[in-house]
């Protein structure tokens, strides 16, 4: 099935999940706070009202300072990681929410895109990018099988390509120095 089959066929806990998980893994390109989202995460769980978190968030990220010109990418990266959590709805429902994790799927995809090692080579598939639809997807079918059962796995998936994202900054970075 495909990611857009996925995503259409996701309900609104699903859908939140979704979007949440594509912004967390490309958060660490404006936060070190690998728990900054964490509140959001614990808002699907119990199925409460997630806005005053969504809040916070929010103000954190507007005290961060925009990128230092880092270049090749990154700092259009990290504008691109910014807009997912900014245009996160405060209900969890109704077409907005969809919308948002459609958004967020390729927002996402647009930053591993730009961050990949190979970006700008002739090959058409790149890895980090085709990675990260593997990761959409599984979180999408996580909850479409397990419910909110599956969100701890989706939790450890989008884990997993925050640690593989930062490495691949880090290693820009490294060059580039």
């Amino acid at each position: 099935m495909s990611l857009d089959e996925l995503i259409a066929q996701a309900d609104a806990r699903g859908l939140a999940a979704s979007g949440l998980a594509c912004s967390d893994r490309c958060v660490s390109l404006l936060v070190e706070d690998d728990e900054l989202l964490r509140p959001l995460w614990a808002h699907l769980v119990d199925g409460s009202d997630w806005s005053e978190s969504l809040e916070k968030v929010r103000a954190a990220l507007d005290a961060v300072e925009p990128g230092a010109g880092s270049g090749s990418g990154a700092d259009e990266a990290a504008g691109v990681a910014r807009g997912m959590l900014l245009s996160a709805p405060a209900e969890r429902d109704g077409e907005a929410l969809r919308e948002w994790a459609q958004a967020c799927s390729a927002a996402s995809l647009r930053v591993h895109r730009l961050l990949d090692p190979a970006h700008g080579s002739a090959e058409e598939a790149l890895p980090l990018v085709e990675a990260e639809l593997g990761r959409q997807a599984v979180v999408l079918q996580l909850l479409a099988e397990h419910g909110p059962q599956g969100l701890r796995r989706a939790l450890d998936v989008s884990g997993e390509g925050r640690r593989v994202l930062r490495a691949v900054v880090s290693r820009r970075a490294r060059a580039q120095a």
